[in-house]
């Protein structure tokens, strides 16, 4: 694959890559370009081109967190909104707050499977019960659609 092309044809879609490949849709990015952006911002380690021709290719890579930081910063996306995608492609599960009770103070996250519905969360809703907070709405999805 040659440093402008970024076609990813019969690469499977995926929250993680299609964050990557979008970044690359835009007119005039390269890998190189973007490559140069991803730079984590905690260790300064930075994401080769290559490694992101990976990941928008669907082909294994190494990761690990400080990818995720310096992708995030290479995209200018909120660090949580890259974490939850690379969370539910790497291990398909979503992570995210159904409670919606986070704060900027305290987060609150719970991970589960990527089909779960709030029915599928029992334990959720038994804790929910234990707090106090049995009519709270339990929503699910990667975006945190409400499903009940």
């Amino acid at each position: 694959m040659s440093e402008n092309d970024t076609s990813t044809e019969g690469a499977e879609p995926t929250p993680f890559a299609d964050i990557v490949r979008e970044a690359l849709a835009v007119k005039g990015e390269t890998l190189r370009s973007l490559a140069a952006r991803c730079v984590d911002p905690v260790t300064g380690k930075a994401v080769g081109h290559s490694t992101l021709w990976k990941i928008a290719d669907g082909q294994s890579y190494k990761n690990g967190p400080w990818l995720k930081r310096a992708v995030a910063a290479g995209v200018d996306r909120d660090f949580d909104e890259v974490e939850r995608a690379a969370a539910a492609e790497w291990a398909g599960l979503i992570v995210g707050d159904p409670l919606r009770a986070s704060t900027s103070e305290t987060k609150v996250v719970v991970v589960y499977s990527s089909d779960a519905t709030p029915e599928d969360l029992p334990i959720l809703q038994e804790k929910l019960k234990e707090l106090g907070l049995g009519n709270a709405q339990v929503v699910s999805g990667i975006d945190g659609d409400a499903e009940s």
